[in-house]
């Protein structure tokens, strides 16, 4: 855990020393342009890699009753039997985190009044689905925010999205509230890791790292825009001039910018060869686009190589003779035995 805080912590103030000694061109104009390659090569590739992944297997998850006689009532949407069913599982799954939903916990309670010893229980477990689902949705809205660096004059849904997003405005300038709130989801789930031993014991150190990344992206942003505050203005032109392959000068931007553009990178350049690509992952992923249909349809494996296959018929049409002199009952006599 800590290496993990030590080498993100190392990453920053490498980026912002070298933001202030003037080499602000190499991590706000080379670096981005790396990252972004990096970042979409790494996705693409995977993404063929699993594509062209043969499935041994037909595996998908169930969680609940399959199709079977009529008057047994089948879970459609946990063990869904058509493709129809497959798609509004993978719907729940993506936009509702469905399956995490359902998760429960198992605990040791080390006395039981009922059986007077340790028992082992089973309780459902809400609070990582609710906070998964707010970091998950409001870092989708912090990402469509910053498009207003990209792009001029600003959408007009982009406009009203910030409009709602700081709909309760306090202070100057106006509090987003999908930035704290994305936050605190972040310190739950660092906490969670931290605090229940036994995640704690099967934590590894790519699981602390985009965490704690992350994590100081969005601290780094929170104190750009109430803090240590920046010149948005000079910010947009110099994204706009990255964006339309036309840089410009970096004088007269804050050194804070381009550790947090440093840590963006880092996140694009780490995010095709970690666990963060569950995002395009579950697309591909044989236990959700599978439907339950193993009993009424085959899977054919596609790692078998074609076979000559030898029916029974052709095994006692070749070998009649010797089982018959061995005593083995045959379907079909030998031609010297019927005369």
């Amino acid at each position: 855990m800590f290496n993990s805080l030590l080498l993100v912590l190392l990453i920053g103030a490498i980026a912002w020393a070298g933001a202030a000694v003037g080499l602000a061109g190499l991590f706000g104009v080379a670096l981005p342009y790396v990252a972004v390659v990096v970042f979409i090569a790494g996705v693409v590739w995977r993404m063929v890699y699993w594509a062209k992944s043969p499935v041994p297997f037909c595996i998908p998850t169930t969680g609940g009753q399959e199709q079977s006689l009529d008057f047994i009532k089948q879970a459609k949407l946990d063990c869904p039997s058509t493709t129809w069913g497959v798609v509004q599982r993978m719907f729940l799954e993506v936009f509702c985190f469905r399956s995490l939903f359902r998760n429960t916990v198992a605990d040791v309670r080390e006395f039981d009044p009922v059986s007077n010893g340790a028992r082992t229980i089973y309780y459902s477990s809400k609070w990582l689905w609710v906070f998964s689902l707010l970091f998950h949705y409001c870092f989708l809205l912090v990402f469509i925010r910053h498009f207003r660096f990209f792009m001029e004059p600003v959408p007009s849904c982009i406009r009203f999205l910030e409009t709602i997003d700081g709909i309760m405005q306090f202070g100057s300038p106006r509090f987003f509230w999908t930035g704290g709130l994305v936050l605190i989801a972040l310190l739950f789930l660092l906490g969670r890791r931290i605090f229940n031993q036994r995640l704690r014991y099967l934590s590894l150190a790519n699981d602390y790292f985009p965490l704690w990344l992350i994590i100081s992206i969005v601290g780094t942003g929170i104190c750009l825009r109430y803090f240590d505050k920046t010149e948005i203005a000079q910010v947009k032109i110099f994204v706009m001039g990255l964006t339309h392959f036309a840089p410009v000068a970096t004088t007269g931007i804050n050194a804070l910018f381009f550790t947090h553009l440093t840590l963006v990178c880092v996140l694009l350049i780490y995010f095709p060869f970690s666990k963060l690509m569950h995002m395009p992952g579950v697309f591909f992923s044989p236990t959700r686009n599978l439907a339950c249909n193993s009993r009424r349809v085959r899977h054919i494996n596609p790692w078998n190589p074609p076979k000559q296959y030898f029916t029974y018929a052709e095994y006692e049409d070749t070998y009649r003779d010797a089982m018959a002199d061995a005593g083995l009952p045959l379907e079909k006599q030998p031609e010297k035995a019927a005369e």
